[in-house]
C-alpha cells in the first residue's frame, strides 16, 4: 500500500498480503484495519471522493486568486482588493473544507457539462473518470472496489486513510 510518501488504492487482496507481511501477526488492531478497509472499498463512488463539492452535490470551482497566485507574489495588498479579499477568504473557506472531505488526492475537473463530469488526475493524465450527474454513477465504475480492480495509481487522502485506521505520515 505505501508508494513513497503516499499509499495507494489497491485491491482488497493486496491489502492483506501487504499489510500482513509488514505486521508478521495478526492482532485486533491488525483485524481492524483490514475489516475498515473492506468497508471503505463497498463504499459506493461519489463525485466528492474526488473533487470538492456544495451542499448540493455541484463541483466547487477552484477560488480564481488561488489559481492565479504566483510563487513569487509579493503580498501587497491594493486598497480594491480588500472587499475581494473578504470575498476570496470565504470562497478559500468553504473550497478547502470541501476538500478535505475528498478520499483520493490529485483530481481536477476537466469537462462539467449538463449531465457529465469528467475529472483527472493531475500527476496522471490518462486516468480520466466521467460522472454521469443524472444518475449519480461513474462509467463502469460502481464502489472503490472497481476503482482500486481497475489498475490505477490513486492516491489516498488523509481522511480516507482515517477512515481505515492508518496513520498517515505527512
Amino acid at each position: 500500500m505505501p508508494s513513497g510518501n503516499s499509499y495507494t488504492l489497491i485491491p482488497m487482496t493486496s491489502f492483506v498480503i501487504e499489510y500482513y507481511s509488514n505486521e508478521g501477526y495478526a492482532d485486533l488492531q491488525t483485524l481492524k484495519t483490514m475489516i475498515n478497509y473492506a468497508q471503505f472499498l463497498k463504499k459506493q463512488l461519489a463525485i466528492e471522493m474526488f473533487v470538492p463539492v456544495d451542499r448540493d452535490g455541484n463541483v466547487l470551482k477552484m477560488p480564481h486568486h488561488l489559481k492565479s497566485k504566483s510563487l513569487y507574489d509579493d503580498g501587497d495588498v491594493k486598497s480594491d482588493d480588500v472587499h475581494d479579499d473578504i470575498k476570496s477568504s470565504d470562497e478559500e473557506k468553504i473550497y478547502y473544507t470541501a476538500q478535505e472531505k475528498c478520499f483520493f488526492k490529485g483530481f481536477e475537473v476537466a469537462y462539467n457539462g449538463y449531465s457529465l463530469i469528467r475529472i483527472l488526475a493531475s500527476y496522471d493524465h490518462s486516468i480520466e473518470l466521467s460522472f454521469n450527474k443524472i444518475d449519480s454513477t461513474f462509467q463502469s465504475l460502481t464502489d472503490i472496489e472497481s476503482l482500486a480492480g481497475a489498475g490505477y495509481e490513486i492516491y489516498l487522502s488523509r481522511i480516507a486513510l482515517k477512515a481505515i485506521g492508518i496513520k498517515s505520515r505527512s
